[in-house]
């Protein structure tokens, strides 16, 4: 259950709304924001909301590389999976493998699971946009590149000491 302050917020801008289904991105995001992803409960409130069929919403929601369908991480690593984040960028891709390898063997988990600790879940993106910055990766909406093993590394430890600030943490 939504707390009360969260649907009446929701109803506000769904009530305010010329076409209500525009806002279902928006809805879906602050109910995953709550639960920490977007789970049965809270997909199926957002379809009350707007007045739509849950099958719509899902449709949405499991296009969308940034609604959460299952429990993810606190920080959820979004690693370019494109054709300029491949290229071999300083060597130092050719000696380590792609960001993604890098990641996934670092923190060891596979694609798409999320670490024993709780604190970070790898996933592909096909593409970023920040090409200039290649290879990059996006961790709770913050892009960082180009990216080296050192600057991975980097990162990832600070975001193990630091309370979590960033546009997706629970």
């Amino acid at each position: 259950m939504l707390p009360l302050e969260l649907l009446e917020k929701l109803e506000g801008s769904i009530e305010e709304a010329e076409h209500p289904r525009e806002l279902a991105i928006d809805v879906m995001f602050a109910i995953q924001k709550h639960y920490g992803y977007l789970n049965d409960e809270g997909l199926n409130e957002a379809a009350r909301l707007l007045n739509l069929n849950p099958l719509e919403l899902e449709e949405i929601a499991t296009f969308y590389d940034f609604i959460y369908r299952e429990p993810v991480g606190r920080f959820v690593i979004h690693a370019c999976d494109g054709v300029v984040c491949w290229m071999c960028q300083g060597g130092w891709m050719c000696e380590e493998g792609s960001v993604i390898e890098y990641l996934t063997r670092k923190l060891g988990v596979k694609l798409g699971e999320t670490t024993p600790d709780g604190l970070f879940t790898v996933l592909p993106s096909a593409c970023l946009g920040y090409c200039d910055h290649a290879p990059a990766m996006l961790i709770n909406g913050v892009p960082y590149g180009p990216l080296t093993p050192d600057k991975i590394d980097a990162v990832l430890e600070k975001l193990k000491s630091e309370p979590c600030s960033l546009v997706i943490c629970r």
